[in-house]
């Protein structure tokens, strides 16, 4: 049997780790994920030659490729069909510009949040140990907090104000998510790579028990659970401070 030389390192809990294999799925490019351990990621993928230690990151027909927009282009160029950028000008424009949004914008919101409760709230710390199979995870929580608030100052999460002003802003996000649905930029019959880039953030943010009421009756729901129905971890109710939780919609 010949050997899957594409691999993707990815860690369960990431978003973006997601969207790069929901893309070589539709792609059809056999590959095999390499899971590797949160807080030791960096390690990981620097020893298998990539020059950042972030996720995902991919090993394609001798390339390296980390980040995924730049995966997301490296495929279509590796295997045209079916696409995952539309050929018409003016389409191709507006998925890019949903793209860029989902990626630079979108995709922080949980990753702030989850770093700042991991920070913060030791039972959050307990909790993901525990997901991740660690024994006896209690124990393993307090000694894992410097390495929590590490994680949580390289992406700002140390900033209260600004990850509470994040969850708040949360509703017009998705709002904006939906309008990108109502338009026609992502959601239609064959998925593009804004869907790839979109839709995980919106399933993340659905596994918040806290969070997954203000999100379930939307549109962007709806594409989030279609493409991703199965999300691998999740934050139960009572982690998020209530009153960062934004009102329902009336």
């Amino acid at each position: 049997m010949p050997r899957v030389t594409t691999r993707l390192y990815a860690i369960p809990p990431s978003h973006p780790s997601h969207a790069a294999r929901l893309m070589l799925e539709h792609k059809g490019i056999e590959h095999k994920v390499v899971n590797v351990i949160p807080g030791m990621h960096a390690l990981a993928v620097r020893a298998a030659g990539f020059p950042r230690g972030t996720v995902p990151a991919l090993k394609l027909e001798g390339r390296r490729v980390q980040g995924s927009r730049e995966i997301a282009r490296a495929l279509e160029q590796a295997k045209p069909e079916p696409r995952l950028f539309p050929a018409e000008p003016e389409r191709l424009l507006a998925v890019e510009a949903a793209e860029r949004w989902g990626d630079e914008e979108f995709q922080d919101l949980p990753r702030s949040l989850t770093r700042w409760l991991a920070a913060n709230r030791p039972e959050m710390r307990v909790h993901m140990a525990a997901e991740a199979g660690v024994p006896v995870p209690r124990l393993a929580a307090p000694a894992n907090a410097l390495v929590a608030r590490y994680f949580a100052r390289k992406v700002g999460a140390d900033d209260t104000e600004r990850v509470r002003a994040a969850v708040a802003g949360m509703p017009a996000q998705l709002d904006r998510v939906d309008a990108l649905i109502a338009d026609g930029v992502i959601a239609g019959s064959e998925p593009n790579a804004a869907d790839f880039q979109i839709a995980p953030t919106v399933r993340v943010l659905l596994s918040y028990e806290d969070l997954a009421p203000l999100i379930e009756d939307r549109p962007a729901a709806a594409l989030a659970s279609r493409l991703l129905p199965v999300y691998p971890t999740g934050v139960p109710a009572g982690m998020v401070p209530a009153e960062w939780i934004p009102a329902p919609a009336v």
